[in-house]
């Protein structure tokens, strides 16, 4: 017996001072976390088309290419257009305009020519550009640029290549030789590479060079601003602040309902956060403010794992096994639906990485790295505090709590009716989206980031901060456009600031020119008005829904291979469509913003959704294998949703609790994230009886 409270006794200091050294270690490192335009300011570009006339297609098409570009220094970058010939580039986490410029290049003219001065082929036929380095024979490094080209790029090269053997081929860009390989063979795959290059730098420079020559469209540098952050600290502190207390209550939460385990969970759950401050800083993933929504979201839903196992626990001490065999029951019963759902949300999540771009693969960066640890943390942290505590002497049944089978609910039975109120709700947000259509023009009402708006550039008098833009000027703001999407940006260095509203039409913009004046003294001459486009572009909407689409079909086929029955699989999508649906219910009905979180939320959705539906479906598979003839497939289901509803209502309660903290205390583009997660939790709590 003293050897096995030796043993609790060293796992606890062990597990404690993990705590304590990674702990720290993410509160230290907090400061090396990229933030995102919004919470820590950055790069703003202007370039305009020197096409005088740019088509709209060549305007979006630059667009896109060019947000390709710059998700290179961050996920969270935004390109959106100004005017009808102007590209507005906004990176965050980054304070040295001159060097990005640089580096980013002048998007000009490429040309590939032959010794004639013939042009082969153009910049935008060029699909990729890569710098790298590899080792020759001679164990000699040696640095390249290899380039990809398009369908008609590639049989324009082939051509070129085959006639002019021993010959150089030209890379001229923006008037000017940056090249000259020679061809030493006729190159017919599309790929080839440029060797013979110096050093790594000059590799790098070419290629950002070509890159950047591929657009649709040449730039020319309008202007380049450092911007300040678009929120002050006081709603950067209030999220942290909020994520505390809700963190807090979580624990108290769990400590009071699963006693000793819930101990276990809390200590899992504190070295959790230090280890997810750690990975942010690893993975280099920038954090906008609804990023950090994501995070404390995520302390949230991974108590769902350690809910899990302690259900378990009281169950095999239900059926009167010993604590100890019931904790290693436990937690072997729980793996597989642990394992099933996170792992089902796992590919979601790489393939939302893969397919998407900007906020959604913001957003995938932070799932995946939060689905790792909350399976680490429940399957390993856990087990050794539990089994620690249990060998310092906490080895009595009442320290774990025991859980009888209850009455098996017809929930089943119910179906028709869940079915019908469903439909009616979602015929309702149809509906809704109708009646926005014939009135607004628009199905739901779509913010700065999906339609765009009213650029204003102000110069007041003195340097404000951004508490003071805040309190101040956006209210005057919100009194002349009645709505509240306003974002505002600082130009670091002057007394101007950038204010973003919905589109304003003459007059508005001339009463808004007045109310400035008026309430501020600024000099009416020094205020610009432009429009700009959502940042949020058509071409990444279309990789938004096409990296859902596929994530779907992807979990589809995994739950499928899973579970060997298609109809857990199609069960499983069609309850996932059905949270998603009733969720867009609200945003028609109620008239919610819908902005850059609104991704983010939908996603979100998802994931808990999915994980949630694994879980009840784990325990009709093990029910299945254990079926008596007497019993019916209905009856099973029945069982396994009654034996499984104390955890979907334990999960939901904690994960709404933290999103509850988010909305009481946070700030207003925090509640646009917030409120629509807490209708999606509680919708997603509903079992799924399809």
């Amino acid at each position: 017996m003293k050897s096995n409270k030796g043993k609790g006794l060293l796992g606890l200091i062990v597990l404690i001072i993990a705590i304590a050294v990674f702990g720290y270690m993410g509160y230290s490192h907090m400061n090396e976390i990229k933030l995102g335009l919004d919470l820590d300011g950055g790069v703003s570009i202007t370039y305009q088309a020197v096409k005088e006339n740019p088509t709209a297609e060549e305007m979006s098409d630059t667009i896109y290419k060019l947000q390709q570009r710059v998700e290179g220094y961050s996920n969270e970058a935004q390109v959106y257009q100004e005017g009808d010939n102007r590209i507005n580039v906004d990176i965050p986490g980054v304070s040295d305009a001159n060097a990005i410029l640089e580096e980013l290049g002048k998007p000009g003219s490429l040309y590939f020519m032959d010794m004639e001065g013939n042009v082969i082929l153009t910049g935008d036929q060029v699909a990729s550009a890569q710098e790298g380095i590899y080792e020759s024979q001679t164990g000699q490094k040696e640095y390249i640029v290899s380039l990809t080209f398009t369908d008609e790029g590639a049989e324009k090269f082939s051509e070129a290549t085959s006639a002019n053997i021993g010959n150089p081929i030209a890379i001229v860009y923006d008037g000017e030789l940056v090249s000259s390989p020679i061809v030493q063979s006729a190159i017919t795959d599309g790929r080839c590479q440029i060797d013979g290059i110096g050093d790594f730098e000059t590799a790098r420079q070419l290629a950002a060079t070509i890159r950047i020559g591929s657009l649709s469209l040449e730039l020319t540098e309008l202007r380049s601003n450092v911007v300040g952050a678009q929120l002050g600290e006081t709603a950067i502190a209030t999220s942290l602040k909020a994520g505390a207390i809700g963190f807090a209550i979580v624990s108290v939460f769990m400590m009071a309902v699963y006693l000793i385990p819930g101990v276990a969970a809390v200590l899992a759950l504190c070295l959790y956060v230090g280890l997810i401050l750690i990975l942010l800083v690893g993975f280099q993933v920038t954090l906008t403010l609804p990023g950090v929504a994501g995070i404390i979201l995520s302390i949230g839903m991974a108590v769902d794992a350690n809910v899990i196992i302690f259900t378990r626990i009281k169950e095999e001490l239900g059926v009167g096994k010993t604590v100890k065999s019931a904790i290693k029951t436990g937690f072997s019963k729980a793996l597989s639906a642990i394992i099933d759902g996170n792992v089902t949300t796992l590919i979601a999540a790489a393939v939302l990485f893969w397919r998407g771009s900007g906020t959604v693969k913001g957003f995938a960066s932070t799932l995946a790295i939060g689905i790792v640890l909350s399976m680490f943390t429940a399957l390993f942290v856990t087990k050794l505090a539990i089994n620690s505590l249990y060998n310092m002497g906490f080895d009595d049944p009442k320290f774990y709590g025991i859980k009888k089978d209850k009455k098996t609910v017809n929930f089943l039975g119910k179906r028709k009716l869940c079915f019908a109120l469903s439909l009616v709700v979602i015929l309702a947000g149809f509906g809704a989206m109708g009646l926005n259509q014939s009135s607004t023009g628009s199905i739901l009402n779509y913010g700065l980031d999906f339609r765009g708006g009213t650029s204003t550039n102000v110069t007041f008098n003195e340097d404000l901060t951004l508490e003071q833009i805040s309190t101040q000027v956006v209210p005057v703001v919100e009194s002349v456009t009645g709505s509240a999407d306003t974002q505002t940006q600082k130009v670091a260095g002057t007394n101007e600031v950038i204010i973003k509203t919905r589109t304003l039409n003459v007059d508005e913009r001339q009463a808004l020119n007045e109310a400035l004046v008026s309430n501020f003294g600024v000099d009416a001459e020094k205020i610009t008005a432009e429009s700009i486009s959502g940042a949020v572009s058509q071409e990444m909407k279309n990789d938004a829904i096409m990296a859902v689409i596929f994530s779907t079909i992807c979990m589809l086929i995994y739950i499928w291979f899973r579970f060997s029955d298609i109809r857990f699989a199609t069960s499983a999508v069609l309850a996932l469509v059905h949270d998603v649906l009733v969720v867009l219910t609200f945003y028609a009905a109620l008239k919610w913003s819908v902005g850059s979180t609104f991704i983010a939320c939908m996603l979100t959705i998802v994931g808990y959704s999915i994980n949630a539906t694994i879980v009840i479906f784990d325990r009709i598979r093990e029910n299945l294998k254990a079926k008596t003839a007497k019993e019916s497939v209905e009856e099973v289901v029945n069982k396994s949703i009654t034996q499984t509803f104390t955890r979907s209502i334990n999960t939901s309660l904690t994960t709404f609790i933290m999103v509850f903290v988010l909305y009481v205390m946070g700030v207003s583009s925090i509640r646009e994230f917030a409120l629509p997660l807490m209708v999606g939790i509680v919708c997603g709590t509903t079992p799924p009886c399809v």
